[in-house]
């Protein structure tokens, strides 16, 4: 039993001195690791190079932004959008009768140099005749005029340039035809908002002329909406909601291309009537006056729209350049929806004064509106005896 007895001893002691010394290793370990093993406080963070701990700056919130060296910016509020106020109907066609004045006075002057002559022969009188023809006053008016003149200066015998100057004013000025109505029914009709429909050929300036004339409605103080019906260019319906926005118009559009037209024309309407609204203009999609369906659609829409409101205008816009072929059209469009008057655009072109007289007398409606140019606010309420003093100067 002596031998056994020692092994056991030494194996004890073996054991106990790895165990003491697994002891003594693991302390020192932990005693080198324990200062990288120490994590910092939140908040804040160790350089890249360097021992120095930086404590965090929060990150600003809210609407104000750190824009870099400690300055904190405030962003500025978008501005909102200021409306235009259009000019004032009143006083607009003498504002611009000048303008007027450079297209048509050459007419004026013409005739003037002719009957102030004395002594007028018949090919005097057939000069005469030509330049009112070119006029486009039309054959019957011509004719009138060239009577009445004949007579006064046959009577009279004077050759006065100012005497003949008078004639030719009364005379043109008669046929105009200062009597006729030329008001826009742009008042509301019990609950009913007044209706007006805008027709033409493509080129005239439709929806142009339908975008100035809710400006000279809103510059009378007058709520107007706006019913973008000409679906069958892809533009028409962004150019009129432009025009809108610019003085605070609505605008009701479909955005599907070559959506029914008269299917918009009723929401429009219906969209006036629910808002109350004072006038609904709705431009209608322009069309040739030879193409018997597409003409046949502005009945429709007439038709489909006095199922909510009754239509007070039909307003024909003509390009007053187009003379005779303007005419034409006119005339088509007369049959197949009730023309309730005239709006003659470009008339400070090439345009002759003298299709005023015609379309009248051959629509029997009068012209209402003119264009005189590109700007917003060029459309003006026809004044009889202001553009026949334009034309004889």
């Amino acid at each position: 039993m002596g031998p056994i007895n020692e092994l056991w001893e030494i194996l004890t002691l073996v054991t106990v001195v790895v165990l003491g010394g697994l002891a003594l290793l693991v302390a020192l370990v932990r005693g080198r690791g324990g200062d990288s093993a120490t994590l910092p406080p939140a908040g804040t963070r160790r350089e890249e190079d360097s021992d120095v701990l930086t404590e965090e700056r929060p990150e600003p919130s809210g609407e104000v932004e750190n824009r870099g060296g400690g300055v904190a910016v405030e962003e500025p509020e978008a501005p909102a959008p200021t409306l235009e106020r259009p000019d004032s109907a009143r006083g607009r066609l003498q504002r611009l009768r000048a303008r007027l004045a450079r297209s048509n006075n050459a007419i004026g002057n013409a005739l003037l140099a002719l009957l102030s002559r004395g002594g007028l022969s018949e090919q005097d009188w057939e000069d005469v005749e030509d330049t009112l023809l070119a006029s486009d006053l039309g054959v019957e008016a011509t004719q009138e005029l060239v009577d009445s003149l004949r007579t006064q200066v046959k009577v009279d015998g004077t050759t006065d340039a100012a005497q003949v100057k008078q004639w030719l004013h009364d005379d043109l000025l008669r046929l105009v035809d200062p009597t006729l109505d030329r008001r826009i029914a742009a008042s509301r009709e019990g609950e009913h908002p007044a209706v007006i429909l805008v027709v033409g050929v493509n080129g005239t300036g439709k929806t142009t002329t339908v975008g100035k004339l809710g400006r000279v409605l809103v510059a009378e103080d007058k709520d107007v909406l706006f019913g973008a019906a000409d679906t069958f260019r892809a533009a028409a319906a962004d150019q009129l909601q432009t025009w809108g926005e610019r003085v605070g118009v609505p605008t009701v559009r479909s955005h599907t291309e070559g959506a029914d037209p008269a299917s918009v024309a009723y929401d429009a309407v219906k969209g006036g009537v629910d808002a109350e609204v004072d006038v609904v203009l709705v431009d209608t999609a322009g069309r040739l006056h030879t193409k018997r369906g597409l003409m046949d659609e502005l009945g429709k829409i007439k038709r489909v729209v006095e199922k909510v409101a009754p239509v007070g205008e039909v307003l024909l816009v003509l390009d007053a350049t187009t003379g005779q072929n303007g005419m034409r059209q006119a005339e088509e469009f007369a049959r197949e929806v009730a023309i309730t008057g005239i709006v003659l655009t470009k008339m400070d072109g090439t345009a002759k004064g003298g299709i005023v007289v015609n379309v009248q007398r051959k629509l029997g409606v009068p012209v209402k509106l003119i264009g005189l140019g590109e700007g917003p606010d060029d459309l003006a309420p026809f004044d009889p005896e202001a553009f026949v003093s334009a034309i004889v100067g």
